[in-house]
């Protein structure tokens, strides 16, 4: 007999090992909380202007009940302020000239801007004015204001999203924004309202604006 082995075999084992504390995870950077701005959000604090090269204004209706037809503002002018420390002091100005009207279809460009519709010799602009502004999300921000549409002004909630900011490679800084907002066009005096034969409208009253925003910043608001 190995009576290596056999002593082996009766030795006491050893009491087994505690096993060493866990230390508690390092608690998490917690983002900003719901209706507070991101401090990084303060460089951006200035004037800034839409940049029509990379921006769309435009709308979208349904159309004889069945299909879409989008279309676009191409002309307009802006001011921004955008205050990344107080997004209530916040504030936008865009003024859209009716006549500029384009959906891709020369003889329905043709009916939108005339009596039936915009009415762009008489009411050659139509306006957006800001209210008010909040935070509503970590990256959401509900703009209020004036829509002026024919002499027409009646509130709207517009909600902007925040894409983000770069500087582009001719030293340009850019913001993203995309917003929207549904309105009833009958409440503007767009009061065209020719049936189907079915019964239902052919252009909905209900009227989907969208606005995709890159802005560069300027040295100061543009006065127009």
């Amino acid at each position: 007999m190995n009576l290596f082995t056999r002593a082996a075999s009766l030795r006491r084992p050893a009491p087994p090992t505690a096993p060493a504390p866990r230390l508690a995870p390092e608690a998490p950077a917690f983002p900003p909380r719901a209706g507070m701005p991101d401090p990084a959000l303060a460089e951006l604090t200035g004037e800034w202007i839409i940049d029509p090269a990379h921006s769309r204004i435009g709308f979208s209706v349904r159309h004889a009940m069945v299909t879409t037809v989008r279309g676009a503002f191409t002309e307009y002018e802006s001011r921004l302020h955008f205050d990344g420390s107080d997004p209530s002091r916040s504030r936008a100005e865009i003024v859209m000239a009716t006549a500029s009207v384009d959906t891709g279809v020369e003889q329905r460009d043709a009916h939108l801007v005339g009596r039936d519709f915009l009415d762009a010799r008489n009411y050659p602009q139509m306006r957006f004015v800001s209210t008010t502004v909040k935070l509503v999300g970590s990256d959401v921000y509900r703009m209020t204001g004036d829509l002026t549409i024919k002499r027409t002004t009646r509130p709207v909630d517009l909600d902007l999203t925040y894409i983000g900011h770069v500087t582009d490679p001719f030293g340009m800084q850019r913001v993203g924004f995309d917003g929207t907002t549904t309105i009833n066009r009958t409440e503007w005096g767009l009061s065209y309202s020719q049936k189907l034969a079915e019964g239902g409208a052919m252009v909905s009253e209900k009227v989907r604006l969208q606005f995709d925003i890159a802005a560069i910043r300027s040295d100061a608001a543009p006065q127009f």
